[in-house]
């Protein structure tokens, strides 16, 4: 996989073929149920800073891994966070009416419509994840479907959720967000960079963990910067309703640690995720400049 320096030149091609491959890997609007396809379409593309199918690429670099195999796997991963993004915005969980700066599925296709195309998405993750040729053998590829599953499931980010909901109105210490968030958040951000790895290149049992520890890192650190864009941007900024945390009572790194605090917390995770992919030289230059964007990023 070719690397150079520009970063913004990097994201950007890697975002334009993500939107390819999403576009081509998705059901077409022709195909019957047309409404159904249509609204996955709209839930999925043209919106999206596409960080997780970012950090499957940068860590495919790592590995070797095929630009063809990565945009599969970064688009299993993608469809996943899309489907969990709509159930999110839904009346009874987050009610929300504004996503990627456009009114969200229930909104627009109504909520029956909305819950089809979170299942539909799932389905259509895994679906991809055993249909292609991703991996350099059964098990390795079994492997991704497991870490998939496991991400999304009620020990990964559907449990997160659960847990989130249920702390609604509750002050939680630092310990309890960080639980709750390497399940909600981190949990899908260590799979795509896990997934990314698993393309390439089998790693070495250390080198995994190492790999582990970055994605660990900014799984939570991308949720303490969310914490305090929500308390400090604007919508339109954000794409999505700002102050929706404070206003639903929801616990946050900015009310248990407040702002300054929290991005400090943010900058100390930035560090460890730097050091814990050092010892990869080079080929980690674009994980590292994701944990700099992660942090960095205004919206």
């Amino acid at each position: 996989m070719t690397m150079t320096s520009d970063f913004s030149g990097w994201t950007e091609s890697v975002q334009q073929r993500m939107e390819t491959a999403l576009a081509r890997l998705l059901p077409a609007v022709t195909i019957s149920p047309e409404r159904l396809h249509q609204a996955m379409r709209y839930a999925t593309l043209e919106g999206g800073k596409r960080v997780r199918p970012l950090l499957t690429f940068a860590a495919g670099a790592l590995t070797d891994a095929a630009p063809a195999r990565l945009e599969v796997a970064a688009a299993a991963v993608e469809m996943i966070h899309a489907y969990s993004l709509v159930h999110d915005d839904m009346p009874c969980m987050d009610n929300d009416v504004l996503r990627r700066g456009k009114p969200t599925v229930h909104v627009a296709y109504g909520e029956s419509t909305a819950l089809l195309v979170g299942d539909a998405l799932q389905s259509r993750a895994f679906e991809l994840l055993t249909q292609e040729n991703l991996a350099d053998s059964p098990d390795r590829q079994l492997a991704m479907v497991r870490i998939l599953a496991e991400a999304a499931g009620s020990c990964g980010m559907a449990g997160g959720q659960a847990i989130d909901l249920a702390a609604t109105g509750q002050t939680l210490g630092v310990e309890a967000l960080e639980f709750m968030h390497r399940r909600k958040t981190g949990a899908l951000i260590r799979a795509a960079v896990l997934l990314g790895a698993y393309c390439g290149t089998p790693f070495s049992a250390k080198q995994m963990a190492q790999l582990e520890v970055y994605a660990d890192a900014i799984g939570l650190a991308f949720q303490v910067v969310d914490d305090v864009l929500d308390a400090q941007a604007d919508s339109a900024t954000l794409g999505k309703t700002a102050g929706k945390d404070a206003a639903q009572g929801k616990a946050t790194y900015v009310t248990a640690l407040g702002v300054a605090q929290a991005q400090t917390k943010a900058e100390d995770l930035r560090l460890q995720s730097h050091a814990a992919i050092a010892s990869f030289g080079g080929a980690s230059q674009r994980l590292a400049q994701l944990a700099d964007f992660i942090v960095l990023r205004q919206f």
